[in-house]
């Protein structure tokens, strides 16, 4: 990162888990304190991230968003179209950058709602982000610069791994994939911690065993040049105890039921955004 003087002033519109997360990855990327303000109307979440962080804190989203080169809007999807036109004011003003952590928000509606003719970057983050172990996607709106684009992925990379979609609609799969994926593992971790438990094993040794198992196929994947499926057919070993589980799966409808799943998600997320928007 670059010092301070150089480096604009991010203001993170809400204060909580992902923003929180955002600001923590940054300033462990060495990006200065003093650069990063937060508007949190919460007390007490305002008192912890001046504490944990050395942030500039308020409760006025007005106020924090003044003279800031970036806004990162990362208030709860019901409440966002108050606070986006209570800011319409001063982005007209400044014309920041406005990046968006809200899911299932269009871009057109919230453009609406800051005044339009705004910069605008969606993202769709997940949850390890504030693990710094996140996957978020972004998609930018007409007329962000390549600098802004640069901006924005720093910002979301300082949590994990970023990638760019062209069609705004995409993200409503992204959404169904990454957004909601982390639950998605978590029953499939749950459902082996219970069934080893059931078969003998001690519960402790059970959930380990499930824990790093996860994590370390995950790793293998990423490390690897191979597509998930060599990977598995390589771990199966012909009349072996791996094929016979996994015929099990197979023959049980794990791909259909992972396909209804996932579209279940998206067209949830469609009909969210068509609720809490316009368009």
């Amino acid at each position: 990162m670059q010092n301070h003087t150089t480096q604009p002033t991010i203001a993170f519109i809400g204060g909580g888990n992902m923003a929180s997360a955002l600001a923590g990855g940054l300033i462990a990327d060495r990006y200065p304190p003093g650069n990063v303000r937060v508007a949190e109307p919460d007390a007490d979440k305002r008192a912890r991230l001046s504490s944990r962080l050395g942030v500039e804190c308020s409760a006025d989203a007005v106020q924090a968003a003044r003279g800031a080169a970036i806004l990162v809007l990362a208030v709860k999807p019901q409440v966002i179209e108050g606070v986006a036109r209570a800011l319409a004011g001063v982005i007209r003003e400044t014309h920041p950058l406005v990046i968006s952590v809200a899911a299932g928000i269009r871009e057109q509606d919230l453009a609406d709602w800051l005044g339009g003719g705004v910069s605008l970057v969606r993202t769709m983050p997940n949850t390890p982000a504030m693990i710094q172990a996140g996957a978020t996607v972004l998609h930018a709106g007409p007329g962000v610069s390549r600098a802004q684009r640069d901006q924005a992925e720093s910002i979301l990379r300082s949590v994990g791994l970023t990638l760019w979609v062209d069609d705004e609609d995409q993200l409503d799969a992204v959404t169904a994939l990454s957004g909601s994926g982390p639950a998605y593992f978590f029953l499939v971790m749950e459902a082996l911690e219970a069934v080893a438990a059931q078969l003998g094993l001690p519960a402790e040794t059970a959930r380990l065993l499930t824990l790093q198992t996860a994590l370390g196929a995950a790793k293998m994947a990423l490390e690897s040049q191979e597509p998930p499926a060599d990977l598995r057919r390589r771990v199966t070993s012909p009349g072996g105890t791996t094929e016979q589980a996994v015929r099990v799966l197979e023959d049980g409808g794990l791909r259909s039921l992972f396909e209804q799943a996932l579209t279940a998600a998206r067209d949830r997320s469609i009909e969210l955004s068509k609720r809490l928007g316009g368009h």
